[in-house]
């Protein structure tokens, strides 16, 4: 009996430092990035493998931005190319002014927010400052630091936005613009380089 007891003390233990490395980044009001991604459109695209799937590059992709959810993705179909979904804010979606006013979460590969009207901002705001990204790290060395990412953090993610395609017929497509919503209008993201401010 006192073995269990000890047993569960170390587990709740274990649980309590992970749920606690992962709580959220709460800042001081005011805008923490004001540039929007920075992207170069490709012509014609490198095509690659990667894990069984074919992916073409679309355009360079350099984005700076607050973390404003974290999902990963362990049993979906593509989840062992992109094991994680962040949804990213910059100009006003980086205020914690804004975000402290806007309920942010993930599920199913998709990104939503609520509020209490009148809205802290527009949804125009919302649309083109904010976006949900499937992430493909190119190496172990990239995975290992987006594991490290929680909820607040600023992070700069470098890499290309691209296409993917199987052979069982499973495809995705980038979008290529921050103003777009719905079905599709996710980056889809290989990212090449991954840092924590």
């Amino acid at each position: 009996m006192r073995n269990a007891f000890y047993i569960c003390l170390v587990l709740l233990t274990i649980l309590a430092w992970r749920d606690w490395n992962r709580r959220e980044i709460v800042h001081e009001p005011g805008i923490l990035v004001s540039a929007a991604p920075r992207q170069q459109n490709l012509e014609s695209g490198e095509r690659f493998d990667r894990d069984g799937f074919q992916l073409t590059r679309r355009a360079s992709f350099d984005v700076e931005a607050r973390v404003l959810s974290r999902e990963d993705y362990r049993f979906d179909q593509e989840s062992d190319l992109s094991p994680m979904d962040l949804a990213l804010g910059w100009g006003v979606m980086s205020d914690q002014s804004v975000l402290d006013r806007i309920e942010i979460s993930q599920g199913s590969r998709w990104y939503f927010t609520r509020y209490e009207f009148p809205a802290p901002v527009s949804d125009h705001e919302i649309i083109t400052n904010s976006s949900n990204m499937h992430l493909i790290p190119a190496n172990d060395w990239v995975l290992g630091k987006l594991k490290k990412i929680r909820r607040g953090d600023i992070v700069q993610l470098k890499g290309s936005l691209v296409d993917i395609d199987s052979e069982s017929g499973f495809y995705w497509r980038t979008s290529l613009r921050r103003d777009d919503t719905g079905n599709g209008s996710c980056e889809v993201f290989f990212v090449e380089e991954a840092y924590i401010r």
